[in-house]
Formats: structure tokens, C-alpha cells, sequence
């Protein structure tokens, strides 16, 4: 059964710094593509980043570009998203997923709630 689990947001001042995680189970993530998400309030839920398999690979929203760095650690399942320089437009709940450009699975986490006001 696929599984995700993110960890690490809270309230940040903007300009502020948080580093998102993501466990992973359920498939073979040492090989797979995978990417970030958020959801603000009352929007649809977006793109923010991905990497792929090989970790050489990256892709970004034009909105965190040079703000918001992906990684991942391929000797556990998990997947990080450090976020820096932090916008009030950043607001959301972030959740990861496998993919690219889209997410290959229905089935979501229960996401990180990350809050940047002042």
C-alpha cells in the first residue's frame, strides 16, 4: 500500500527557512521521480518541485525558483524540500507525491501545514 507521510512545516516569519520531509513506502522509491505539492486556501493543489530518480534531475514552479531546494536521501525513503526566503504566497498545505510533472498516485498523505506570516 502506498504511503506518505510529510513532517516539518509550522509558522514562519516571512524571509524565514523550514525543511519539509516526506517518508515514502509502498513502491520503489529508489528509482521513482518524485515532487512536491501544495495546496493554499481555496486553491487547487499545485506543482511546487520534483526531482527525479537519479536525483539529477529537477523541475520547478516559476514561484519558488532560487528559493526552494529538493533532495532526496535514496539510502532511506525519503524525500526533502527546503524552503528558504519565505513568501506569505507559500502558505499551504505541502504534500509529496511519485512523478514528475504529475502525480502518478490518487492516494495522498496527510500533508504539512506551512504558515508564513508576520
Amino acid at each position: 500500500q502506498v504511503q506518505f507521510v510529510e513532517s516539518g512545516g509550522g509558522l514562519v516569519e516571512p524571509g524565514g527557512s523550514l525543511r519539509l520531509s516526506c517518508v515514502a513506502d509502498g513502491f520503489d522509491f529508489w528509482t521513482s521521480d518524485m515532487s512536491w505539492y501544495r495546496q493554499a486556501p481555496g486553491k487547487e493543489r499545485e506543482l511546487v518541485g520534483g526531482i527525479s530518480g537519479d536525483g539529477y534531475g529537477r523541475n520547478w514552479a516559476d514561484s519558488v525558483k532560487g528559493r526552494f531546494t529538493i533532495s532526496r536521501d535514496n539510502s532511506n525513503p525519503i524525500l526533502y524540500l527546503e524552503m528558504t526566503d519565505l513568501k506569505p504566497e507559500d502558505t499551504g498545505v505541502y504534500y509529496c507525491n511519485k512523478g514528475y510533472w504529475r502525480p502518478d498516485f490518487d492516494s495522498w498523505g496527510q500533508g504539512t501545514q506551512v504558515t508564513v506570516s508576520s
